[in-house]
């Protein structure tokens, strides 16, 4: 039997097949993949630059903003989204539906092929999702398919996807995630992670590009692929070249000179101030799905399950003293001007079920830091102060204020004379691989959605076994994340998100920040770049011209 990562103690009776779940996606055949912002090439390549880095193109791997977005571009997906909507359409499919309350049936297109010349047909869409269970790479993104029990392929263009519960409001959604992209089955090892070198050597690409030249995190020129027939259509420009940045000063250059024609991830927010008042440059500003967090380690934070002096009181005391201390407005305002937004939720504003449980229980009940409520956390489950706090942050994966960030969350704490703040940083490769290690007691996280569903700010966090790796688990709010999926009457399945937020609120495996906005700096004789910024959150190179 196929390890349960949800934790689930039963099945669920399925009563019904919700109206969403069964709702078939079909959709048109390729079109030419823009609006009409996105004129024709000129011919020449679009350069984009960003500070983000690429960790693995093996999507097994890599759960990460800066590969994703490399993936979006060479990899097909079942479902994917098109400029401009986040709603999840047949890109290698034809169409897809469910065909049971528990099966999720995918006809595929005739046809296809990749780069390489081979034929691209159902075996290797069920390849791709078995070796991504198989495989489970720590800092990969198998957590996404907890609901899949077992993908069939019954001839060349038909496949079924067998899930554990039915009506899962999420899996069409999940099919468009950082766990779909489809992958070569002659490249790519059934039960390993397949390295960069082998994947470009054996061009295992069938999305809208392919890739000339790869320079890991300097340099990669991307070029049309004539063989995609999927969604997004034919990309507006020949070739892109995306160029990548040890840090945002040069990136603000490079876009301000027009070294590069668009700047994408992550300008400070003195920079997109200043590139606002340039007449060469526009600023473009999309949806915000983004939310930036401090993450507990339940093992090695003070008082953790793990320590010599564990204690579950204490440590839940410290976690709650440091949310009744935090500003958040004054990092929104101090440290990003207002292109970030104070959080006090686990789902962000603007998605179903959002509330802000954290701002009426914690700190002065209306937002603000309260030292008085966190000297009582403190005192009344008998920790002594000042409480000292190993504080993890990561410089270039997040944006160079990230900085500027801890250093004042750093201030904000030790301002209460309850805390002394050992505050370091790491970069992203090691940094990446070292919170999965218990190397960190607290750390920061940023986290980029992977659809636009509530779900997908709970169950890859709260879930017994997820992504944090944080050794958190709440059998009950595993329980209601369970009930949320597979509920599809629409007022109470908004309800049990309200009420995991509540339970969430007062385990705090998780410490809320901050809300931002995507935004987008290019050249004024670029097309094409606010037709991506949606709330799909995927960054098209396809979409650009000039």
């Amino acid at each position: 039997m196929v390890k349960n990562k949800f934790g689930f103690k039963s099945v669920i009776a399925v009563a019904g097949v919700s109206v969403l779940a069964m709702t078939a996606c079909t959709g048109p055949a390729a079109n030419d993949g823009g609006s009409e912002s996105g004129g024709a090439s000129t011919g020449a390549p679009v350069v984009v630059g960003t500070t983000d880095k690429t960790t693995f193109l093996d999507p097994a791997a890599s759960y990460d903003n800066g590969s994703f977005m490399v993936m979006n571009q060479i990899y097909p997906f079942v479902l994917n989204s098109a400029a401009g909507s986040a709603d999840p359409k047949p890109d290698l499919a034809e169409s897809a539906s469910f065909t049971s309350p528990t099966e999720y049936t995918v006809k595929l297109k005739t046809g296809l092929k990749w780069a390489n010349g081979s034929e691209l047909d159902s075996k290797d869409v069920k390849f791709s999702f078995d070796r991504q269970l198989k495989i489970n790479d720590v800092n990969g993104p198998a957590t996404l398919l907890a609901n899949l029990d077992s993908v069939e392929a019954p001839d060349a263009t038909t496949v079924v996807f067998k899930l554990k519960l039915g009506n899962d409001q999420t899996f069409p959604q999940v099919l468009t995630s950082p766990a779909g992209p489809i992958v070569d089955d002659s490249v790519f090892s059934a039960d390993a992670v397949t390295t960069d070198e082998d994947i470009i050597k054996g061009k295992a690409f069938g999305g809208q590009f392919t890739i000339d030249t790869f320079k890991k995190n300097e340099l990669i020129s991307f070029k049309k692929n004539p063989d995609y027939k999927g969604l997004l259509g034919a990309a507006k420009s020949d070739s892109v070249i995306m160029k990548y940045f040890a840090d945002s000063n040069n990136l603000k250059l490079e876009v301000e000179k027009g070294g590069i024609d668009v700047a994408w991830r992550s300008l400070t927010a003195t920079d997109i101030d200043s590139l606002k008042t340039k007449k060469n440059v526009k600023v473009d500003i999309g949806p915000g799905g983004e939310i930036r967090y401090i993450v507990f380690n339940f093992d090695t934070m003070p008082f953790g399950a793990k320590t010599a002096n564990a204690d579950p009181a204490k440590s839940l005391a410290v976690r709650q003293a440091m949310a009744d201390s935090v500003d958040r407005a004054a990092i929104a305002d101090q440290v990003y001007k207002g292109t970030y937004l104070p959080l006090y939720s686990y789902v962000p504003a603007g998605f179903t079920g959002a509330i802000e449980p954290l701002k009426e229980v914690y700190g002065d009940g209306n937002g603000g830091p309260d030292v008085d409520k966190a000297t009582k956390a403190l005192a009344d489950a008998g920790v002594e102060t000042p409480v000292t706090l190993d504080l993890q942050y990561n410089p270039d994966h997040y944006g160079s204020s990230s900085g500027d960030e801890y250093a004042a969350i750093k201030a904000q704490l030790e301002a209460t004379k309850l805390f002394k703040v050992n505050l370091q940083s790491t970069e992203w490769v090691s940094y990446s691989k070292q919170r999965t290690a218990d190397a960190y007691p607290m750390y920061q996280l940023g986290w980029f959605p992977d659809y636009s569903d509530a779900d997908n700010y709970l169950t890859p966090f709260f879930s017994t076994d997820n992504f944090l790796k944080n050794h958190y688990s709440n059998t009950a709010v595993q329980d209601m994340i369970t009930e949320q999926l597979t509920t599809n009457d629409e007022a109470k399945r908004t309800k049990l998100i309200e009420d995991i937020q509540t339970a969430e609120a007062k385990d705090l495996s998780t410490l809320p920040l901050l809300q931002g906005a995507q935004v987008a700096v290019s050249g004024v004789d670029v097309k094409g770049t606010k037709d991506t910024l949606d709330a799909s959150f995927k960054f098209r190179l396809g979409v650009l011209s000039k």
